[in-house]
């Protein structure tokens, strides 16, 4: 829920920052989406074992009613993510690529599995630590409960993204940059303080 700018972005990029070369894509709410993160989830447990802490859904896609683009965002707690040897490998071993590496926001990664790599549908996998990551973490899930709990914001959250959706972007990034004011209002009246 970060915003970045162009040369964080690239900073933090696997691989060269490739530009978002279409339009965002918002579909109505699929019902199959929590069916697609259990398999993900089912998938991430056999890979890691005892090594995930614990795994979420989370994202648009994760919220009942929610219109969002067709990728499953997921959350996975892993004793330290700085610590890639020790979970990395069986991640790639899975089918997922590393992506993103942000060593100085929370030890953030994000890996990827792709459908135009042959995937059966798209994920971004967000690893934290449960201690380094516990405020962004925090910032995540409280925003998804928030958006399964109070219509109001989810209709309001939806209609936010289907207007951004219009414009072109030259990275994902940037679409995710436009929604920070609506999220951080939307996390305003959910968070204590």
């Amino acid at each position: 829920m970060a915003t970045f700018d162009d040369d964080e972005i690239a900073a933090a990029m696997i691989g060269e920052a490739e530009p978002y070369a279409v339009k965002v894509f918002i579909e109505d709410y699929n019902p199959a989406w929590p069916d697609w993160y259990a398999e993900e989830e089912a998938v991430l447990r056999a890979a890691l074992g005892d090594t995930a802490v614990r795994i979420e859904h989370t994202g648009s896609t994760s919220v009942p009613g929610l219109a969002a683009k067709p990728l499953i965002d997921m959350l996975l707690l892993v004793p330290d993510a700085a610590d890639e040897a020790a979970y990395l490998p069986a991640l790639e071993a899975a089918g997922y690529a590393l992506r993103v590496r942000q060593p100085d926001w929370y030890q953030h990664r994000c890996l990827v599995r792709r459908v135009d790599s042959g995937a059966r549908w798209s994920v971004n996998l967000h690893v934290l630590s449960p201690e380094s990551g516990a405020p962004e973490i925090e910032r995540i899930l409280t925003f998804r409960d928030r958006l399964r709990t109070h219509d109001d914001d989810r209709a309001y959250y939806e209609r936010t993204k289907r207007a951004l959706a219009q414009r072109d972007w030259k990275f994902v990034q940037h679409y995710a940059n436009a929604k920070s004011e609506v999220i951080e209002e939307i996390l305003g009246r959910a968070l204590p303080g």
